[in-house]
């Protein structure tokens, strides 16, 4: 699961569809396409775009629902959550101080 995980965080094209899922979860392919047209100036393809959506469900990032004919997308922190709590100890913000 991390390896997914790590493979979909990799491109910054996903990043970027995650931040936008991450200010406005719940949107159709269209909707995602046209704010990464308009905002960040993508030029990039609904096929592409929906390629990029299938890795991210495959990581776990994000999860789909139909209603009707349409699809909505909405973000999943669940495994980014997994993954730090892999790594951070209990009760700690940042690195450990070592004693020389």
């Amino acid at each position: 699961m991390a390896d997914d995980l790590f493979k979909a965080l990799a491109d910054p094209t996903r990043r970027t569809i995650l931040d936008e899922l991450a200010e406005k979860s719940g949107q159709t392919l269209f909707e995602i396409c046209s704010r990464l047209s308009m905002k960040h100036q993508l030029g990039i393809s609904r096929q592409a775009v929906s390629q990029h959506l299938a890795v991210l469900e495959a990581a776990g990032l994000v999860e789909t629902r139909r209603e009707g004919r349409y699809k909505f997308h909405d973000l999943n922190t669940a495994p980014l959550r997994q993954i730090a709590e892999r790594w951070l100890a209990p009760g700690t913000s940042g690195p450990e101080e070592s004693t020389p």
